[in-house]
C-alpha cells in the first residue's frame, strides 16, 4: 500500500475487501477472447509527446 498513507493493518482491510471484485474481474478475463483484450499505457504516450518537444531528444528526424 504504497501509493496511498495508509497503515498496514487499513492496506490489509483495504486488500480482503478488493478480494472479490478481483475475483471476479480474473473470471471475466479467463472468458475473453484475445481480440477482446487490450492495453493502454497513459504515461507512455505523455512522455512520448514531451520527447517530441524537447532540445535534446535522443532522435531528430
Amino acid at each position: 500500500m504504497r501509493l496511498v498513507p495508509l497503515g498496514q493493518t487499513d492496506g490489509q482491510r483495504t486488500q480482503a475487501a478488493l478480494g472479490p471484485v478481483i475475483a471476479q474481474a480474473v473470471d471475466d478475463a479467463l472468458v475473453r477472447e484475445w481480440d477482446d483484450l487490450g492495453g493502454a499505457a497513459p504515461l507512455i504516450d505523455l512522455t512520448s509527446m514531451a520527447h517530441e518537444t524537447q532540445y535534446s531528444r535522443m532522435f531528430r528526424s
